[in-house]
């Protein structure tokens, strides 16, 4: 047995891998349904309900998905350009301190243009701690892997350090969390009582605002050059140093602005618990959409989905909700099979 690389990929090929890989991740993991003694088709159908059952659950459902759509993008975009951005965690925590710090200094602004500031200041916080590494990437030739993963744990214990001393918000009975930002520095909601928030719109202009920018903008055909070859975008003259340190702005800033969405639409403080992951589950989103922009809106309903209808899932049946872990887990294995066959075809001499 060999294996060689097709000559062209057909569309439906590529089209089909993540249904597939979804498809397949299911089947995986009805091994496990099964030794919990739970029937496979009730536990997949409480899942279904607990995602989409109700306009409730759908709800929900996208309330997840919006940081999970701006941290997927954050990592798709770096990824595009062969930039490693894992310190996405950080960049998120980095956009929601920086608009928490805003958000409680008691700026004066109509509403519209104080959601605006906060958010834009999000959006540079993250985008700036992702520059850092980039720039030493392309100064030093510093692993940038090395350095946005460490990154997340400077932030997180500084944050940590802020919370318990000098942001603590002294109403918060000794919980370590920031002051509570103002009503007119809240996000609106979209549907009345639910917890569907503006970051969605937001969140989705931000896809279609990426993808627009990769087909038809020149900075975008650089970052795809500059992820296909590097050596090659030189040669034809491309700046491949700034392109990166460019890129580097964008995908940090759209994961700053997804930890600015997530305490401006919901929490309203600053906590350390304001993610429970949301940068790492990014690089799993952006991984099944196959770094494609408007791809990363469907993998972040999906992984959400699955996260929220899980807790339907253990309610009714018993079923341990962290297999919502494992499901995203197997599509993403799944997801890299699927892509190499659809890549490489086996000889069976």
């Amino acid at each position: 047995m060999r294996v060689e690389p097709r000559s062209t990929v057909p569309l439906w090929l590529i089209l089909s891998a993540p249904m597939a890989a979804i498809v397949l991740a299911f089947l995986s993991c009805s091994l496990l349904i099964l030794w919990t003694g739970s029937p496979v088709l009730a536990a997949y159908g409480a899942l279904l309900r607990g995602a989409v059952g109700s306009p409730f659950a759908l709800s929900e459902t996208l309330t997840r998905a919006i940081p999970l759509i701006l941290t997927g993008l954050a990592v798709a975009v770096c990824f595009r350009a062969k930039l490693w951005n894992i310190g996405a965690e950080g960049q998120f925590y980095g956009g929601a301190l920086v608009a928490s710090l805003l958000g409680t200094a008691g700026l004066s602004l109509p509403r519209p243009w104080l959601v605006l500031v906060l958010l834009l200041a999000g959006w540079i916080a993250g985008g700036l701690l992702l520059w850092i590494p980039a720039w030493l990437k392309t100064q030093f030739q510093v692993d940038e892997v090395v350095t946005t993963l460490l990154l997340n744990f400077v932030i997180l214990l500084g944050i940590s350090y802020l919370l318990e001393g000098p942001l603590k918000d002294p109403l918060a009975l000794g919980w370590p969390q920031g002051r509570a930002l103002a009503e007119s520095a809240l996000l609106p909601r979209l549907i009345p009582r639910s917890r569907l928030h503006a970051g969605l719109i937001i969140a989705l202009l931000a896809a279609l605002g990426v993808w627009g920018l990769e087909q038809f903008t020149v900075w975008g055909l650089e970052m795809r050059a500059v992820g296909a070859n590097p050596e090659a975008a030189r040669f034809l003259g491309i700046p491949v140093q700034g392109v990166i340190l460019y890129t580097s702005l964008l995908g940090g800033g759209l994961a700053g602005l997804a930890g600015a969405c997530e305490l401006l639409g919901l929490k309203g403080y600053l906590t350390l618990d304001l993610s429970p992951g949301f940068g790492y589950t990014g690089i799993v989103v952006a991984l099944l959409a196959q770094l494609h922009p408007l791809g990363v809106v469907g993998a972040a309903v999906f992984i959400a989905g699955v996260y929220v209808g899980a807790d339907t899932m253990g309610r009714s049946l018993g079923v341990p909700t962290y297999l919502a872990d494992v499901i995203v887990a197997a599509a993403l294995l799944w997801m890299l099979v699927c892509m190499g066959l659809a890549r490489y075809r086996l000889r069976w001499d």
